[in-house]
């Protein structure tokens, strides 16, 4: 069933951006191996969600399904020291101080069922790079110049996410914000080599294969917070949450 959006839901965390159909360059052939090699994407058009999910807007998803689904697959690690929702007389509420953060600790699966309880989906690998880089091959969603504190969180404390809406210097050609920074983002695909190819069986929604990450995350320093990294040395077990991934929808 589609969820109802909370009537306390700000404005703008409800808020898509839209992606026109095109075509643009996905990785990099001067980064890691796992960037390599460039090559051109073509994608009709889509919406993204402008800000990552945040804690408060998961905890209404725990309160309508709980943290397991009906298949048995663990949505959120409740039991994580590093979670920032807890059940409290009976209702799974965020943190005070970090409702507006972004909510990690998810696991894949519980990334994918919160958009489908939206009406929405996981964005591919291909359209998270997207709507982060843009068609011009920039290697930060602002551009190319060097990140600074007025456009990310990064190489920050363990644990120390910032809101979701702090750093709209920060924003893609698109005008999505905190695709750099402050928490690692999931997409739908399996992390597999490139060339992508949407066809090869990466796009399974099925649990199971390790998943890409995307965006870099708050403990992140400079030179993984770049529009192409894919997490290669992050922790993410995708039947488990973490501290330094989020995720945001598409549509």
């Amino acid at each position: 069933m589609l969820a109802m959006l909370p009537a306390w839901l700000p404005a703008h965390a409800q808020d898509m951006v839209s992606i026109p159909a095109g075509s643009f360059t996905m990785g990099a052939d001067d980064g890691p191996a796992d960037e390599r090699p460039a090559h051109q994407v073509v994608l009709p058009a889509f919406a993204i969600d402008r800000l990552p999910v945040t804690n408060e807007q998961f905890a209404a998803f725990l309160n309508a399904v709980g943290p397991a689904n009906t298949r048995g697959e663990r949505l959120y690690d409740i039991d994580d020291p590093d979670a920032r929702v807890h059940r409290t007389s009976g209702k799974w509420l965020a943190d005070t101080g970090h409702e507006h953060h972004p909510a990690v600790e998810v696991s894949w699966a519980g990334a994918r069922d919160y958009c489908a309880w939206r009406g929405k989906r996981l964005p591919t690998e291909a359209e998270w790079e997207m709507a982060a880089r843009g068609t011009d091959g920039r290697r930060y969603p602002w551009g190319n110049a060097l990140p600074d504190r007025t456009r990310a969180q990064f190489s920050a404390r363990f644990n120390e996410t910032a809101r979701v809406d702090a750093f709209p210097a920060g924003a893609s050609p698109f005008g999505a914000q905190d695709m750099s920074g402050n928490a690692w983002e999931w997409v739908s695909s399996a992390y597999r080599p490139y060339p992508y190819d949407a066809k090869d069986g990466r796009e399974d929604p099925a649990a199971g294969p390790v998943r890409g990450t995307r965006g870099g995350g708050h403990d992140s320093p400079a030179e993984e917070i770049t529009t192409t990294q894919r997490g290669r040395n992050l922790s993410r077990n995708p039947a488990s949450g973490h501290h330094n991934i989020g995720f945001r929808c598409a549509k």
